[in-house]
């Protein structure tokens, strides 16, 4: 049967534009495709095939390719010459490995499909994928995400469902265009603050994670959907504890006075700091508490504020208060806390 509609196809040379050869126990991909240089479109799912072959390269107007449910154990850079390429399906494969060579061909590609793979990690090198919009890998085996792929900026739904994924870095910031993250089922504790920017992020799913505590400004986003259940989230139970004095080291009441004074413009600290680079650096990572507004380097107290979600987000259900990180640079600040912000404690 296959033989019967690649025959066909075959007839119309330059003029066929699209192959379907799905599921038909296929352990190897036709050579004669080299003889259709105008297809455009080429289906060979749910068959048997391990590898591309070398007349594949001739199809450089191809858009979409899907070699879902086969037996590729790695993305071999041979794709890279499939320079027309917009939509590339590999969903349940064994692939493990992405060619380094792949990313700089398919500058056209705007869907990856990898979902049901065995992928532990990605290469530096999707950063160059500039194109992108929709980028799934859930059910592998991904402990992390690299720095580069937030260099996306055309990126507008990322899948990440079940992996193994501890944390999302800060970077995720610069995927300005983001409207769908998709975190379900990973071991992810902390969401970092540069979630709090993705001012077009409408869809946020992150059930099934450990996370306890959401970032400050979290409450801000414009989501229309946001699915938490599943996660060990703070719970409003307020108890009574006596507060200890502030006792701060030398080292962190000088760093107050510099960044107070930094913070005042005054020109004899802004001058001085200038020729200590190493300490510029350290200054640069202080924080602001969320109550005086003054600065702190590292001594701060970690609370919980919660807040309702808002009434444009569909939510999960019970959700009733979201919890969120605030930090106070002393207990004195504690005290004046208003009546939804308390302290976290160690049960």
């Amino acid at each position: 049967m296959s033989e019967r509609l690649l025959l066909t196809a075959l007839k119309g040379g330059s003029n066929t534009k699209i192959i379907t050869l799905n599921g038909k126990k296929m352990t190897k991909m036709p050579s004669a495709l080299e003889k259709l240089p105008g297809l455009r479109t080429l289906n060979l799912q749910n068959n048997l095939i391990c590898k591309l072959c070398p007349e594949l390269r001739t199809l450089t107007k191809l858009t979409l390719l899907n070699l879902g449910n086969n037996l590729f154990e790695e993305i071999p850079e041979e794709m890279k010459y499939l320079t027309s390429l917009k939509k590339l399906h590999l969903f349940g494969n064994r692939i493990c490995s992405i060619a380094t060579g792949v990313c700089d061909g398919l500058q056209e590609l705007i869907l990856l499909n990898l979902n049901d793979n065995r992928l532990k990690s990605l290469p530096p090198e999707i950063g160059r994928l500039r194109n992108l919009t929709c980028l799934s890998i859930s059910h592998n085996q991904l402990t992390e995400i690299p720095t580069e792929l937030c260099s996306i900026e055309s990126l507008s739904e990322l899948h990440l469902n079940y992996n193994q994924l501890m944390s999302i870095p800060e970077e995720i910031k610069l995927l300005r265009n983001l409207q769908k993250l998709f975190l379900v089922r990973n071991n992810i504790e902390v969401l970092p603050e540069g979630l709090c920017r993705l001012k077009k992020l409408r869809v946020l799913d992150i059930a099934g994670n450990v996370i306890q505590i959401f970032p400050p400004g979290f409450q801000n986003l414009k989501l229309k959907e946001f699915y938490c259940e599943g996660n060990p989230l703070f719970l409003k139970r307020p108890i009574t504890a006596t507060q200890p004095k502030d006792i701060w080291t030398l080292r962190e009441i000088a760093a107050r006075f510099v960044l107070d004074q930094l913070d005042e413009n005054n020109d004899l600290i802004m001058t001085a700091i200038e020729h200590y680079p190493e300490t510029k650096d350290k200054l640069s990572k202080a924080r602001r508490c969320a109550l005086c507004r003054k600065f702190f380097l590292s001594e701060w107290l970690e609370c919980v504020q919660f807040v309702s979600p808002s009434k444009n987000w569909k939510i999960s259900r019970n959700l009733h208060l979201i919890p969120l990180r605030i930090l106070l640079c002393s207990y004195q600040c504690f005290d004046q806390r208003g009546p939804n912000l308390f302290g976290i404690v160690q049960e």
